[in-house]
């Protein structure tokens, strides 16, 4: 086994971003009908101004040149590929943290978090909140990918990052992540209970929500907050959940389309940030920075990774690995304005030692209210360090 760890730098050839460009003047644009506004998918007005903003106003190179100011490194974990930011906290004893992003998000969502995490003293905080961190690119996501076989379900990840964090050195370290990440960080509590003091979740679901139908004596028991959480959690499965069954499902199928067309790709994304912000917004970038939301978009792009993206919904769902007992490393949740959980049923399968619920911020916590997450991670692990 190789266990070497490489520093690295993101250098994109100037062809690949001029493919980009030329693929995106060729576009091969649908119709669209009038007055149906988002309700039937991204609109091809707001795309098409989009995709030409992407096309002639985007630097590419302004935020590659931001994301190598960040120490980032590979290595070989379990014959894949690791691709992770690495930040040591000024503090030497500053506790490591482990950040697992989601889906359709990337490493892009924790930068702004990684000033006031690491050194608290330089950004108004108490430097007894330091902590050292590791920012790893989900395996078959962006730099991590893609995937070269099959088996990389939420459990393999967790085994992942458990051998990345031995191998950085670490050996007492957190763990934090939301949306995939929220299912990456618990099972990496399971996966080294010894090690891992405390995981911490936002935007979290499965685990954290009631599995199957909800009777109406149980609804009526659920304090008006948790009645409204179960409407958005309806909506989301009548209306909102056809990326995760075609994902789950059929996630080669579409490969093809996100790998060949950028506008594809644009729009598979760009969908999820408009629906999942909050407060909902006429346009996702009311909610995120247009340049961070296609730099997001790129690092999919660019590594040819939203169809090995897809395939990690499909490893979960074929894995057949629940657990039927209650995980037992402490747990904190923010649950945002967007978010889903509800307290009693993410009682029954792990050890809540810390719950918080905000008005604002919604799926995508990290870009929406960073200050919100970032307290909410330094009150969390206070009593843990």
């Amino acid at each position: 086994m190789n266990d070497t760890v490489t520093p690295f730098r993101i250098e994109i050839p100037q062809c690949d971003l001029d493919d980009l460009r030329d693929r995106l003047a060729a576009t091969r644009w649908p119709t669209d009908l009038a007055g149906v506004g988002w309700a039937r998918g991204v609109p091809l007005a707001y795309l098409r101004e989009l995709a030409e903003y992407w096309r002639t106003a985007y630097d590419w190179r302004k935020h590659e040149a931001r994301l190598n100011e960040i120490p980032q490194f590979t290595t070989e974990i379990d014959g894949q590929r690791v691709h992770f930011l690495h930040i040591r906290s000024p503090r030497p004893d500053a506790l490591p943290l482990i950040l697992t992003h989601g889906w359709p998000g990337s490493i892009v969502e924790f930068l702004d978090l990684i000033g006031p995490l690491s050194d608290p003293a330089a950004h108004g905080g108490d430097p007894a909140d330091a902590f050292h961190l590791v920012i790893p690119s989900l395996p078959g996501f962006g730099l991590s990918g893609p995937t070269r076989e099959t088996g990389w379900n939420t459990g393999r990840v967790a085994a992942a990052w458990a051998q990345l964090m031995h191998r950085l050195g670490y050996d007492r370290y957190g763990a934090q992540g939301g949306d995939l990440g929220a299912l990456v960080a618990p099972e990496l509590g399971r996966a080294a209970t010894g090690q891992v003091t405390g995981v911490h979740v936002n935007a979290a679901s499965f685990g954290f929500i009631p599995f199957g139908q909800v009777s109406a004596e149980e609804r009526a028991s659920l304090t008006p907050a948790e009645q409204a959480r179960l409407d958005v959690l309806a909506e989301f499965t009548d209306d909102q959940s056809g990326y995760f069954k075609l994902s789950a499902t059929r996630p080669q199928t579409l490969a093809y389309a996100l790998t060949d067309s950028p506008v594809g790709q644009l729009a598979w994304l760009v969908e999820k940030f408009k629906e999942w912000t909050f407060p909902a917004a006429e346009l996702p970038e009311v909610a995120i920075d247009r340049d961070v939301l296609l730099t997001n978009v790129m690092l999919y792009w660019l590594t040819g990774t939203g169809g090995s993206a897809a395939q990690f919904y499909y490893e979960n769902m074929h894995a057949h690995s629940w657990h039927t007992e209650p995980a037992t490393t402490p747990t904190g949740v923010a649950v945002f304005a967007q978010d889903l959980p509800i307290r009693r049923y993410a009682e029954r399968g792990n050890t809540i030692t810390h719950w918080s619920e905000f008005d604002r911020g919604g799926h995508f916590a990290a870009l929406e209210a960073p200050d919100l997450l970032i307290a909410d991670i330094r009150a969390f692990f206070r009593t843990l360090r």
